[in-house]
Parts: C-alpha cells; sequence; structure tokens
C-alpha cells in the first residue's frame, strides 16, 4: 500500500525503507494508470470525438492496415489515461522528495506546487482550443489541389496526444523558474540577462513537438515566451527567498 502523506524531514530511513517508499508510490501510480486506462477505452467512442472536432466535416480518419484500428484505439486510451493521472504523477513525485528539503525550503516550493495542476490544466485547454484548431485548418487545408489529404488515425491521434501533453508539460515553465530562483539556484538577473538564450531553446522547443508547421510553432512559441517574460517579472517580485539564502545546510544523513 503506497503512502497516503510525505514522510516527515526528520525521518530517517534507510536505504531499503527508500527503496519501499519508491516501490510503493510506483505501484500506486501504476494502479491509477491502469484505471484510468480502463476508463478511456471504456469511453474511446467519447475521446474520438473529443479528439477529431476539429476535423473539417468532409474529412474522416483513413486506417491503413488491419491492426491499425485497434492499436490506434489502445493508443488514444493510453493518451487519456496519461493526462488523467499526470496530477497524480506529480503528487507522488512531490511525495517522495520533499521529506529531502528543509521547512524553510517546503513552505518556498509548496505554493508553486499547488500552481502546478493550474497550469497543467491551462496548457491542456490551451493546446485543444487555440493550438489544434489552427495547425490542423493550417495542415489539412494546405496544397489541396495538388494532394488528395487523407488523414491517417495512428498519426492524428499521436499527433494529438502528444501535443496536448506537451503543452501541458511546457506551461510549467513558470514553476520550474520561479523554484530555482526561490531556491536560490539562478537569479531573476539571470534570467533577464539571458533572455535571447530562452527564446532560442523555445523556439528549438516548438519546432520539435509535433506538427512542425509554422503556424503550431507560432501559437505555441507565443505563450511560452510570454509565460518566461511572465515569470521574470514574477521573480524579481517573489523569487528571492532570503529564509532560504540565510538557512543553514541541513545535516548531512537526515531524510
Amino acid at each position: 500500500m503506497a503512502r497516503r502523506r510525505p514522510v516527515s524531514h526528520e525521518d530517517r530511513l534507510t536505504l531499503v525503507e527508500h527503496l519501499d517508499e519508491l516501490r510503493s508510490r510506483i505501484i500506486f501510480t501504476v494502479t491509477a494508470l491502469a484505471a484510468a486506462f480502463a476508463l478511456c477505452f471504456w469511453q474511446q467512442q467519447r475521446l474520438f470525438d473529443i479528439a477529431t472536432a476539429a476535423l473539417p466535416d468532409n474529412v474522416e480518419l483513413t486506417t491503413l492496415g488491419v491492426t491499425e484500428p485497434l492499436f490506434t484505439t489502445l493508443t488514444v486510451a493510453g493518451y487519456g489515461a496519461v493526462v488523467l493521472c499526470l496530477p497524480i504523477l506529480f503528487y507522488q513525485l512531490y511525495a517522495f522528495v520533499i521529506p529531502a528539503f528543509t521547512h524553510t525550503e517546503r513552505r518556498v516550493l509548496i505554493p508553486y506546487m499547488l500552481a502546478m495542476p493550474l497550469l497543467f490544466v491551462g496548457g491542456i485547454l490551451f493546446a485543444y482550443f487555440i493550438v489544434m484548431p489552427a495547425a490542423i485548418y493550417f495542415l489539412v487545408n494546405y496544397n489541396t489541389g495538388t494532394f488528395n489529404i487523407l488523414v491517417q488515425a495512428s498519426s492524428f491521434m499521436s499527433f494529438f496526444g502528444l501535443t496536448l501533453v506537451a503543452l501541458a508539460l511546457c506551461f510549467q515553465l513558470p514553476i520550474v523558474l520561479l523554484s530555482l530562483c526561490r531556491l536560490g539556484v539562478v537569479t531573476p538577473d539571470q534570467l533577464a540577462h539571458n533572455r535571447r538564450y530562452a527564446i532560442f531553446v523555445i523556439s528549438v522547443v516548438a519546432a520539435a513537438l509535433p506538427g512542425g508547421d509554422p503556424v503550431s510553432m507560432i501559437l505555441i512559441m507565443i505563450p511560452l515566451v510570454l509565460l518566461y517574460e511572465a515569470s521574470v517579472v514574477l521573480a524579481r517580485r517573489f523569487g528571492y527567498s532570503k529564509e532560504v539564502a540565510l538557512a543553514p545546510p541541513a545535516a548531512e544523513g537526515s531524510g
């Protein structure tokens, strides 16, 4: 049975106890993922309707092999399960690593961790309502006078699922940057000074995400750049923690 709450920072666990803690949390996460997969497989038609809502009415999904309908359905159920279980995965990861931090560091990190689900949902909604319709419209209607457009089911569903999951993870950028600032790893001035490098990295990430077309790339870059700029502003206001800077180092062997 997985632990319901993190262990205390003062608890001193042996290596075997740490491994048992990790094993319990992995089992709990895998069990939740299996339950979510079963639910998504049961509601597969609803998931297909949600995923294909942005496709034009005259475009239907096409399969090219006898096994593709089955494996595409499994893929859709898998992506749905991952989306449903990512908050659980985040919590289990948090609960496993949080004992390594002192009480002062924990007070710094917890507000940002509470914001992670909100940004996660924001990334999903942005990908579904903004990026996907624009990208699909551009890609499906590109050079239609030359090509007979057929949308392969497996490719489209992978494109759809990866885009949603990737944007949800990319929207965690402010949490990562603010946490690093609060922990003293980087400073707001360093973030501002390295802005051009950050924009370059964001452009590379946007180009590497599914699709790769200029429309989706621009639509992905814009919010990520804005999130980076917002992170710099928030880091100047809230990103420096005197408590962390002045806190004595934790005693070795704790946690």
